[in-house]
């Protein structure tokens, strides 16, 4: 019983990243020095936070270099285009700071252990699940709940009507190229501090697994990919510890076959436009 709740545990703290993720894919790095400069929960702050508003300007530079020049060519040249940026970026990345695994220094990880009777949370899964089930909640509100929100949800399903009955349709496709890589930036530097080391090709890996888990709960839909991603996590780390480890990465993918044979729409379903 208590190996079945760590690995539940274990599985929402991975699927908190999937999560985070599946809401707009990004990489996070070279955060580490300024985690040094401000003590352990300052740290944590500035790097989440240079984090959330450096790599979510580094995403509407995408959305103006790779994305807006292909954009009415349709969608398999902005697949092409946003692969060819994410490998771009991967390979900036290792030309500056090396391909090696770069470490989290200790001072900036806490490491203290909170019993809970049958099982033990550190004190950084405690932390980056309620910061991430903080930030699914506030982006839900604002998306479902605002007239902001009321707009892109408009400008998603049907971006010619959203012009026409007045939605400054540039403005949302900003914030929301803003908005996904700095959800994926924070979720980079938690990921970082959970695992205490962080690489160039970090951010591919859990892009992958965060698509799946936003094809597992339904494209279009921010409550299914939050809902994807955490079902994600839990499927791998229960896998892990029943099964084999060796496995996890294989449990990701034939989900995703599996889904997509069986259910293509996701547990939840697509968001599409309707056309009448």
């Amino acid at each position: 019983m208590a190996i079945l709740l760590e690995q539940l545990l274990n599985g929402l703290t991975i699927g908190s990243f999937y999560a985070l993720i599946a809401l707009g894919y990004s990489m996070v790095y070279g955060v580490m020095a300024i985690s040094q400069r401000f003590g352990l929960w300052g740290g944590m702050a500035a790097a989440l936070l240079f984090s959330f508003f450096a790599v979510g300007c580094v995403g509407v530079l995408m959305e103006r270099i790779a994305y807006r020049p292909v954009q009415k060519s349709g969608r398999l040249p902005l697949v092409v285009s946003a692969l060819g940026a994410s490998i771009f970026i991967e390979n900036l990345i290792m030309a500056i700071w090396g391909p090696r695994y770069q470490a989290y220094p200790a001072s900036v990880v806490p490491v203290h252990t909170i019993s809970l009777g049958l099982f033990n949370i550190t004190a950084m899964q405690l932390f980056i699940l309620i910061l991430s089930f903080m930030l699914m909640l506030i982006l839900y509100y604002i998306v479902q709940k605002t007239t902001f929100g009321a707009a892109i949800r408009a400008t998603a399903l049907d971006r010619e009507m959203a012009t026409i009955l007045g939605i400054d349709v540039g403005k949302i496709t900003l914030f929301i190229f803003f908005l996904g890589p700095a959800l994926g930036g924070m979720a980079g530097v938690m990921n970082g501090m959970y695992y205490r080391q962080i690489s160039f090709v970090m951010g591919w890996n859990y892009g992958l697994k965060a698509f799946t888990a936003t094809i597992l709960g339904g494209i279009g839909n921010i409550p299914a990919a939050m809902l994807g991603g955490l079902l994600l996590g839990l499927i791998e780390m229960l896998g892990a510890a029943y099964i084999s480890s060796a496995w996890k990465d294989v449990f990701t993918f034939l989900i995703l076959i599996i889904i997509l044979i069986f259910r293509p729409t996701g547990l939840i379903g697509e968001k599409i436009a309707e056309k009448v």
